[in-house]
């Protein structure tokens, strides 16, 4: 078998010391960028393999962080974990991705497998009715975990996500100032602090302009393109005649707005939407969202960094970090339709 490439090998082979080998192999700013990149060729070329295992063994950290969603396939937590993993690529940290589907057994499961695996910290976006002992657990056992887009009651953790109830607002007074009375909101769950702090804005928002808040033109549940489509039939047979709605995200939206079309209605002329998240497809939907901009990028970057921050010694402000949301106006809404006389 082949001689096991060690650092004292690279180090010979170039003329340097095995500290400075082992620093740039670590990407350390001590060790000047074209030195690192040589080194780094001369690793490639004698096959030599980083080992992140035996170098936990030196410094008590592993490299690895762990972050677990709801669901990777909702574009909100990709724009999320594309933040997270550009500011942990830039400390050398791998991340391990999770799953939870709304499972509070299938998170616990992982926070557990991750801590058996000498994780540095988990980044979570909590299932629903998460304890917070599964939050204490990790960090009693030394593994800080920082919460992204939902928050959980008694729990002493740095937590980032947008202002939801803000961010409704903004939308519902959008159509309020169309002129639209009767207002419907599409979507969501009390199950979460997202889903009470967003309809809550909605009622705020109504209750502030003299409007009266219908319980029945609350439609929860759809959280996907697919709910919303199906939401469209429920939505277009209320019997007050909603001529706007509120959509708990931009999904949600985008479906109610085909669904609003294969009726034959004109979203943005006969009936006004506004989603929420501002993801890409907003854009470039038919037509175009009217959205709130919910700070996806800031959620993941603010939430990496202050895991690393953690991990440093110095420590972010336990609580509530909120990002104010931002409204992006489309063609989706419209002035209210005047009625027809006669």
């Amino acid at each position: 078998m082949a001689q096991k490439i060690k650092l004292s090998t690279i180090a010979e082979t170039l003329g340097v010391s095995t500290a400075t080998v082992s620093l740039a192999l670590r990407d350390s700013p001590l060790v000047a960028a074209s030195t690192r990149d040589r080194i780094k060729e001369q690793a490639r070329a004698l096959g030599y393999i980083y080992n992140r295992r035996a170098a936990s063994l030196r410094t008590s950290r592993s490299g690895i962080i762990g972050v677990v969603v709801h669901d990777i396939m909702n574009p909100f937590y990709a724009e999320i974990l594309k933040a997270i993993e550009s500011e942990l690529d830039r400390d050398r940290q791998t991340f391990i991705l999770s799953n939870h589907y709304d499972s509070v057994e299938k998170q616990r499961n992982f926070v557990e497998t991750l801590l058996q695996l000498g994780g540095d910290g988990v980044i979570m976006s909590p299932a629903i009715g998460t304890p917070p002992e599964d939050i204490r657990l990790a960090e009693d056992n030394g593994m800080p975990a920082i919460l992204i887009a939902r928050s959980i009651e008694g729990l002493d953790v740095p937590i980032f996500r947008g202002d939801d109830s803000y961010g409704i607002s903004l939308a519902t007074n959008h159509l309020i100032g169309l002129g639209h009375r009767t207002i419907a909101m599409v979507g969501g769950t009390d199950q979460t602090s997202t889903g009470r702090d967003r309809y809550q804005g909605y009622v705020n928002a109504l209750r502030k302009a003299n409007i009266e808040v219908d319980p029945s033109l609350r439609i929860p549940g759809p959280r996907t393109k697919q709910g919303g489509f199906e939401a469209a039939v429920h939505f277009l047979s209320l019997p007050q005649k909603p001529t706007a709605a509120v959509c708990w995200n931009d999904l949600v939206a985008i479906g109610l707005m085909n669904g609003i079309a294969r009726a034959g209605l004109v979203p943005g002329r006969d009936v006004s939407v506004t989603g929420y998240d501002d993801l890409e497809e907003a854009a470039i939907a038919t037509p175009a969202l009217t959205t709130v901009w919910n700070g996806q990028s800031e959620v993941g970057r603010n939430a990496a960094r202050a895991l690393l921050d953690k991990l440093s010694g110095s420590h972010e402000p336990d609580g509530i970090h909120l990002i104010k949301p931002e409204m992006r106006i489309r063609q989706s809404t419209g002035p209210l339709k005047p009625h027809p006389e006669g």
